[in-house]
């Protein structure tokens, strides 16, 4: 005999270990057989090897066969063979002949190829986020780009009042688009990509920047009064261009949500060790069970607000807020309603 059936190795090994003969049965195995696949030696002593395999692997396992009884020894062959109770173990199998006699050994690689098709999915879905994003960057922006453009060019030829008011309205709705597309751009890298991509630098002033921003917002909602108090004066690592978008959208929310006869207030201050900015509003108290997800995606201050935004400005301005080692919360009670930002300056 081969192989020494009644030594320790081959009555503790993991390894399925056996002896085939000519007709393709395991006149001997050891007790791993039984352990993965729940076969008895006696059981398997009735059975010829393809009883075992898969359907669809039949043919190749009985190709192979015919080479080793040619001589040929397998490596590192890969077939399913069925456990007593039905399912399916992948065996990675080195088989020798030797004289009229095959001596096997088999090992159990079902994990390890589980292993290597979630790894293979992670590479897809990885490479599907990066098409994704390149889908909204690209190829939504460039026609929306051209619709724009030509809006734009349109308006400066003679037209009457319909047409003047048409076209006022498409560049609205484009510029409103270019917003969401902006917006969903940036809730896929935080939720596919690992969150949002800041360019950390040290900015010496950021007021320039949240002036801006509140201008841009008075302009766009000449009704609605903004007050501002920028006393922070120091230098922050930060990315200026993300600080005045978490702005834009916590300023939006407050016109969104607050007393429509109440100023909105917008402050930066140094409170012990960290830089702060704070955006208050007057107006209803928001309900404590909105208010415990008021920071993930799709949720609103308001149910009953218009339904025009996507709900991700708060859930973006925590994701810029994380980005930069800092935190955003939120108070709301029946006078004000404060949205904090907090990023520690050492």
């Amino acid at each position: 005999m081969a192989a020494d059936t009644h030594s320790l190795t081959w009555q503790v090994s993991p390894d399925l270990l056996g002896i085939v003969n000519q007709a393709g049965v395991f006149v001997e195995t050891n007790p791993a057989w039984q352990s993965v696949l729940g076969w008895s030696e006696p059981e398997i002593r009735r059975m010829v090897f393809t009883d075992f395999l898969h359907p669809e692997d039949i043919e190749r396992t009985l190709a192979l066969f015919s080479r080793m009884q040619a001589g040929e020894p397998a490596l590192h062959f890969e077939n399913r063979y069925r456990c007593k109770d039905g399912t399916y173990r992948w065996l990675s199998w080195v088989a020798v002949p030797e004289g009229d006699i095959f001596v096997c050994s088999a090992r159990d690689v079902t994990q390890d190829r589980a292993n290597a098709r979630a790894l293979q999915s992670s590479e897809d879905e990885a490479l599907l986020r990066e098409q994704f994003i390149a889908i909204l960057g690209h190829d939504l922006r460039n026609p929306l780009a051209a619709i724009g453009s030509a809006a734009r060019i349109a308006s400066r030829q003679p037209h009457d009042a319909q047409i003047a008011a048409m076209l006022a309205a498409i560049h609205g709705s484009t510029e409103r688009m270019a917003a969401l597309i902006d917006s969903i751009m940036d809730f896929a890298r935080a939720r596919l990509g690992g969150g949002i991509p800041v360019d950390l630098k040290r900015i010496d002033t950021l007021q320039a920047g949240f002036e801006r921003v509140v201008d841009e917002v008075r302009m766009a909602h000449p009704e609605r009064q903004i007050e501002t108090s920028f006393t922070f004066d120091g230098a922050l690592l930060c990315d200026a261009a993300r600080l005045d978008q978490l702005l834009s959208n916590l300023v939006a929310n407050a016109v969104a949500h607050g007393a429509q006869d109440d100023p909105i207030s917008v402050v930066t201050d140094e409170v012990d060790g960290f830089f702060v900015l704070s955006v208050a509003n007057s107006g209803q108290a928001i309900p404590p069970d909105i208010l415990s997800n008021l920071f993930k995606p799709f949720e609103r201050a308001d149910k009953s607000a218009s339904l025009q935004g996507l709900g991700l400005g708060l859930y973006i301005a925590d994701q810029i807020a994380k980005a930069h080692g800092g935190e955003i919360g939120v108070t709301s009670n029946d006078d004000r309603t404060v949205f904090r930002l907090a990023i520690p300056l050492g």
